[in-house]
Parts: C-alpha cells; sequence; structure tokens
C-alpha cells in the first residue's frame, strides 16, 4: 500500500512539472519612472515700489516661495537658500503645493486621473514677464498636466494679484478636486489673524484670533452670498498677538470671487504658514477635458510694514485705481423710498418724495421693490418676482413719467431689480419650472418666499439679461439700477446640467458674470449697486461690474459703526453706501440722534431712506445742513487715503480721518459710543497723513458751537499728528465732523 501511495505521488509531480513548463512566463513587473529633465537654477522676483514676492526655482525644478515681504535690493541672493530642516519630512514652501511625492500639506492643488490615481508633481518648464505680468509655466510630467501661475503686480499700490490656469494635457477627461487661486508661504514667530463673520443685518464682524499648529479655515457654502456670514479676505499681523493699526508686519488678502470660497491656514510642525485661498471645491469636482483651462480668480495681495492702516490704503488705492467698476467716480447723494413706503405707495406719494429729495440738496431718487407685476402684483413679498413688467394699477403714469419729474427736479432716478429670483405666485415660474434650481425628488425650499433661477444654464443667463435690459427701456431717464439678491442656495441642482452636477456652483457664478459683461458692454454709464440682502455680494469679483455696495440692510447707527468699520478693513470707502433712516429704527428699534446718524452715513457715499414728511421742521433744517457740507468734502471720503484714529472694538469711541493724495485737505470724524464720566479726560487723537510741515485750519461742520476749542483756528500739522487734537465727546451719540485745510 505505501508502495503505491509512493507511485501515485511520483506520477503527480511529474504532471505539474509537465503543465508548468506548457503554461506562458508571467513577465517580471518593470516599473518604468518618467526622468524628470534637470533645469537652471535661478530666482525669480515680482516687485512693486515697496515690496517683493521671490521665488526660487531648484535644479530640480521645484518651485518654492522664499520671501514675501519688503523689497530687496538683491533678491538673487535666494538662489541657493535651503531649508534643510524640511529636507526629510517636508518639501517645504511649495509655491503651489500638488496633492502627491513628498508632500502631505493641504493642497493647492488635487486631481483624480482615468486610471485612479491621484499623484501629481509639477515642476518648472518656463516663464515670461511681459510688463507688470509673470506667467510661470509648471508641468506634471506623468501626466502632462500643465499649470500657469499668473503673477500681476501692481507697483505704486504695492499689491500683488495671483491666480492659476490649469490645463489638461492628456489625452483624458481628469477631475479637479482642488484648484485654489494661489498659495502663500510666510514664516514668523507668530500670526495674528483678523477675519470676518456676520449675518443678516450684523455683516463684517471681526474676528481676531492667534493661529496655532494645525489648519483654520474660512470658508462660504451660500453659493450665491459670498460675505453675509464671512467674506473672502483677511488681515494676518506678523510677530505679533496684538492688533496694530501703525506698527509691524501685517499681509492682507481678498479674492476677486462671487460664489464659494475657501482660505485655508496651515501652520505645520515646521512653523512656517501656508495660506491657500480659491473657489470652495465644495460639491465642485470639476472635469477638465482633454486640451482644457481652467481659470482660477485672482486672489489679491498686498505686505505693509506700517501695521493694517497701510495695508488697507493699499487695497483701497489699488481698487479704486485698477479694481472698481468706474474706480472711485463719485455716485450722487440719493433718497430711497423702501423704509419710507414699503410696498405701499403710488404716482402722487412718489412724486412727492421726489419734490423732497429735491429740496433737501439731495441728488438722485431710487424706487426701491414693489412697483411691477400685473398677474401676481407685487405688493408684498410673496409674489411677482420673475414678471417684470410694470404694475399699471398702481402707476398707471408710467415710470418714465417719474423718472422725468426727477430729472425735471434736478436729480437722477433708479429703480430695483432681483433678476435672478422667482416667485412661486408668477407667471414665469409656472411657464418655466426647469429654469429653477432645484434637486429632483426634493422640496424646493424657499427663502424669503422666493425661488432662484438657474444661471448656470444659457437660457436663464438670456432672461437675467434681458430684465435689466427691459427695465432700462421703461424710460430713457434711468440712471441707477439696484440690483439685489436675497436668498442663498439650498437644495442644489440643475435641470440643465444634467449628469455635471458638480458644475453647477461654479457655473452660477461664471454665468453671473457673463451677463453682467454684456450689461457693461450695452450699459456703461448706468450706475449700479450690488446689494443682496443687505452686504451678502461684498467681494473684489462683484466690484469689476458695480459702482458700490449696500453694506446691510441695517441702518441703525449703533450697528453700523461695526460693520462699516469691518468693510473699511478691506474694502474703500467710495463703494459703502450708507442711508440715514427714521427712528426707532426698524431693524433694531435703537433710538439714535440724526446729527449722529448723518455724521456717520457720510463716512461713506450719503444717502437716506425714510419719509421725508416724517422728519419734523428743525430735523428738515440739519438734514438740509448736513447734506450741504457732504458735499463739501465727499472727494476726500471717495478718493482720499483712509486712517482709522480708534476702533470701536478697543474702546468707548469711533474716530476716522480721509487725506487728499496731496495732503492739502482732510475731513476727521469722531463718534462716542458710551458715556464719559466727567473724571475721563477728552480722547485724544493724533491725526494721521497730514504733511507736518504745514498749517491746516480746521472747522467743525454741521453744528453752532464746536466740541473742539480749536475749531476756527489754525495749527501745524506737527501739533495736530503729536496729540493735540481732543475734542470733548463724552456722551452717547455724541458725534463730530471736521474739515482741515491747507492754508
Amino acid at each position: 500500500m505505501k508502495r503505491i501511495l509512493l507511485l501515485l505521488a511520483a506520477m503527480l509531480l511529474a504532471v505539474t512539472a509537465a503543465d508548468a513548463r506548457k503554461a506562458p512566463k508571467k513577465k517580471a513587473y518593470v516599473h518604468e519612472t518618467v526622468a524628470i529633465p534637470e533645469v537652471q537654477p535661478r530666482v525669480i522676483a515680482i516687485e512693486t515700489d515697496n515690496t517683493a514676492l521671490i521665488l526660487q526655482v531648484d535644479r530640480k525644478g521645484v518651485v518654492r516661495t522664499r520671501h514675501y515681504g519688503a523689497k530687496l535690493g538683491r533678491s538673487e541672493d535666494f538662489l541657493n537658500f535651503n531649508d534643510k530642516a524640511f529636507k526629510d519630512i517636508d518639501p517645504g514652501s511649495l509655491a503651489y503645493p500638488s496633492s502627491g511625492g513628498r508632500y502631505t500639506g493641504s493642497s493647492a492643488l488635487s486631481v483624480l486621473y482615468p486610471d485612479g490615481t491621484r499623484n501629481t508633481e509639477i515642476y518648472y518648464l518656463s516663464h515670461e514677464v511681459a510688463g507688470n505680468k509673470t506667467t510661470i509655466h509648471l508641468k506634471d510630467y506623468v501626466t502632462e498636466l500643465k499649470v500657469d501661475l499668473v503673477y500681476e503686480s501692481f507697483p505704486k499700490e504695492d499689491v500683488i494679484v495671483i491666480h492659476s490656469e490649469i490645463v489638461n494635457g492628456g489625452k483624458k477627461p481628469v477631475s479637479l478636486t482642488d484648484y485654489a487661486s494661489s498659495s502663500m508661504t510666510l514664516n514668523a514667530r507668530k500670526y495674528f489673524l483678523t477675519h470676518f463673520h456676520g449675518t443678516w443685518a450684523e455683516e463684517m464682524q471681526v474676528d481676531r484670533e492667534v493661529l496655532g499648529h494645525g489648519i483654520k479655515v474660512l470658508e462660504s457654502r451660500r453659493g450665491v452670498q459670498t460675505s453675509q456670514c464671512g467674506n473672502p479676505s483677511f488681515l494676518l499681523s506678523l510677530d505679533t498677538a496684538e492688533w496694530s493699526e501703525t506698527k509691524g508686519e501685517v499681509v492682507a488678502g481678498a479674492l476677486e470671487w462671487s460664489g464659494n470660497w475657501k482660505i485655508s491656514f496651515e501652520r505645520p510642525e515646521s512653523g512656517y504658514l501656508r495660506i491657500n485661498a480659491g473657489i470652495n471645491p465644495y460639491a465642485s469636482v470639476w472635469s477638465l477635458a482633454a486640451g482644457e483651462r481652467f481659470v482660477t480668480p485672482g486672489m489679491v495681495w498686498t505686505w505693509s510694514d506700517e501695521g493694517a492702516g497701510k495695508a488697507s490704503r493699499n487695497l483701497h488705492r489699488w481698487a479704486r485705481n485698477s479694481q472698481l467698476y468706474a474706480g472711485a467716480q463719485i455716485t450722487p447723494t440719493l433718497l430711497n423710498n423702501w423704509e419710507g413706503t414699503y410696498f405701499s405707495f403710488n404716482t402722487k406719494m412718489l412724486l412727492d418724495i421726489i419734490d423732497d429729495a429735491a429740496s433737501m440738496g439731495l441728488e438722485m431718487f431710487v424706487l426701491d421693490d414693489g412697483w411691477f407685476a400685473k398677474d401676481y402684483p407685487r405688493n408684498d413679498d410673496k409674489a411677482g418676482l420673475g414678471d417684470w413688467e410694470l404694475n399699471t394699477d398702481k402707476l398707471p403714469e408710467g415710470i418714465d413719467y417719474i423718472a422725468s419729474h426727477a430729472h425735471n427736479k434736478g436729480l437722477k432716478f433708479g429703480i430695483w431689480i432681483e433678476p435672478e429670483m422667482v416667485n412661486p405666485e408668477s407667471n414665469l415660474a409656472k411657464a418655466h419650472p426647469e429654469w429653477i434650481v432645484q434637486s429632483p425628488g426634493r422640496e424646493m425650499e424657499q427663502i424669503r418666499n422666493q425661488w432662484i433661477l438657474d444661471l448656470s444654464n444659457p437660457e436663464v443667463q438670456d432672461f437675467v439679461y434681458g430684465v435689466f435690459d427691459r427695465t432700462m427701456s421703461l424710460s430713457d431717464k434711468i440712471d441707477y439700477i439696484k440690483w439685489d439678491c436675497n436668498r442663498s442656495v439650498t437644495s442644489f441642482g440643475s435641470t440643465y446640467l444634467g449628469t455635471e452636477q458638480d458644475r453647477f456652483f461654479i457655473g452660477y457664478i461664471q454665468g453671473l458674470y457673463k451677463v453682467l459683461d454684456r450689461v457693461r458692454a450695452k450699459y456703461p454709464d448706468t450706475i449700479i449697486q450690488c446689494c443682496s440682502s443687505g452686504g451678502a455680494r461684498v467681494d473684489y469679483g462683484q466690484l469689476k461690474y458695480f459702482n458700490e455696495v449696500w453694506a446691510s440692510d441695517n441702518s441703525d447707527g449703533d450697528s453700523r459703526v461695526l460693520i462699516q468699520y469691518g468693510t473699511s478693513l478691506v474694502y474703500p470707502a467710495c463703494i459703502m453706501g450708507s442711508h440715514v433712516s427714521i427712528v426707532p429704527n426698524h431693524q433694531t428699534g435703537n433710538i439714535t440722534p440724526l446729527k449722529f446718524r448723518f455724521d456717520l452715513a457720510s463716512t461713506g457715499r450719503l444717502g437716506m431712506e425714510l419719509q421725508p414728511k416724517d422728519l419734523t421742521a428743525q430735523e428738515r433744517v440739519l438734514a438740509d445742513r448736513c447734506i450741504k457740507s457732504y458735499k463739501q468734502y465727499r472727494d476726500l471720503v471717495f478718493k482720499g487715503d483712509l486712517y482709522r484714529l480708534a476702533s470701536p472694538y478697543e474702546g468707548d469711541d469711533y474716530a476716522l480721518m480721509y487725506v487728499s493724495e496731496d495732503k492739502s485737505r482732510a475731513v476727521v470724524f469722531a463718534f462716542c459710543l458710551k458715556f464719559r464720566n466727567r473724571d475721563k479726560a477728552a480722547p485724544v487723537y493724533k491725526l494721521q497723513g497730514l504733511d507736518t510741515s504745514r498749517s491746516y485750519k480746521v472747522t467743525e461742520l454741521n453744528v453752532d458751537k464746536s466740541c473742539w476749542w480749536g475749531s476756527g483756528k489754525s495749527f501745524g500739522g506737527d501739533f495736530l499728528s503729536s496729540g493735540g487734537f481732543n475734542p470733548k465727546l463724552s456722551k452717547p451719540h455724541d458725534s463730530a465732523v471736521f474739515l482741515l485745510e491747507t492754508e
């Protein structure tokens, strides 16, 4: 038996060996590594008059950020700079970090390829300089993905705007899962972050914190409202844990985008800080076809060695000179009828308001919501949006009749629209339900009784443009449009996009910009205000098309102190519509003096939002006086340099001033926010931006008896700058406006 078993085993082994000889041999796996060509090491410097961003290219073609700060005499000294501490754990301060290789931090670029891989490593190919624009070409040699980093410098303003352009050089589509506009690396001992939060009627509230290790993320996912709960901007104080308007290094940034955004601050164990900023990739994986180019929005950067004040002024000058539509063009003082009438008005009532506005010295009348829709008349916020024909029952004489009356009285005329929205109770909603943002099978949620139209759809783009165009055709005397957007996106989805729903959030904003491009091509001289439930669209993307923003629906003086202070940190005063309204205030119920409301509103573009007949005779006299005096100095508010003298977050008062470029004139505003008892000295303000070698006559406006002993006299700029200016403001809501003029 044993011999039989051994014989069978031998036969089995023989058969197995024969089968093995017949079976094809497997090829040994060979890993073929794509060779990365070496390049000549170099330094690339992007410079302004006072700052420099210096990039280093090593022999392998890795591009790193080596310096952002003061302009240097010898940028080439960074040629052989080496972060030895990062050698084995981190590739260091990559100019545009991608997910792949040894890099494990937050990515500016992340790509999913058709074969399921996710590694991307981009290397220097070449760069070119054309005027003030530098373009660095990078490439992943394995996948043929290409990235262009574009740096545009604005020398006089000390601003650099960076964006990226991603090109699929392969033969199959790829998916972009991260695609930041820029990545900035800073190196300091401490990082003190100032950013913004808020909600309706409390926009641009200031938050400040020291950044520890780990990742801090600021973002918005509201779809069409960039700034009501935050703002795509920040200020970063270096090597300190304190805020200063006048001292220390500050880096500030702001994104040119009007949709979902994301800014991350990552401080790894090495201690440096990496800032990635751009479109929020939330629900927005972008499929990039072979040969297709994806262009990100610009990220605006500035550096200051004189605290936050100079960083703000850099951004303001850049905005006025290069970004804002029509620059710092002075827009008219105005009266808006919204809080004076709401939806309840007729032609006679509007004509009477126009007459009152003209007699007060205002320069424009704006007809707000409620003038349109026939079948579903706009008598409240529950119906009519989408049906942009005149409500002839309410205004049988027509818009041209009212606009002509305004022009005959010497006023310009403006009108309100909300073209991106639709009420369920409207002809449009019933005729084109497929145009509405929606998710199949899910409830179409209403906010403010309305839905959003899908601007990723070209047909909707045509419709929205048509709303503006048809509104302008109501009269050739329409000078101003108030463009509103009163809700955010929920239950997002597009019937137009089909299976490409990840294109919705980006496609909507691209569609909006296409509409605005068409609007500005046909109506270059029309003044347009960007309003979005108040201040929900305050961003540098929108400001390429709009003359101004409505900073908040909250016109209460106490609230506006914080809203306008926060806005001023990033955006210039010339964009801020700031209105005097009635008391008790309709949003907060607060009662504040009319002079306080006027003085505060005069720190931006002055307007009124009330029924003039509700003012007493004494209040009318004061209103006329404040409007007249505003016209004496408003050029300073629109075009001057802003200096914040006292923060409402740090004391009992708020003070600021604007100085002309030639330093010949200035206007100073001071506000008492809390009671100061008799044991406290009057606040002392060291005026800034003046020429200390010149003499200035100081005159308080809007009063018969000044709160400062020196009003009407002349003083040296050195005296005013050293602490000699101490107006007596001791009671809550005391306020003062001083005009300074050289002699």
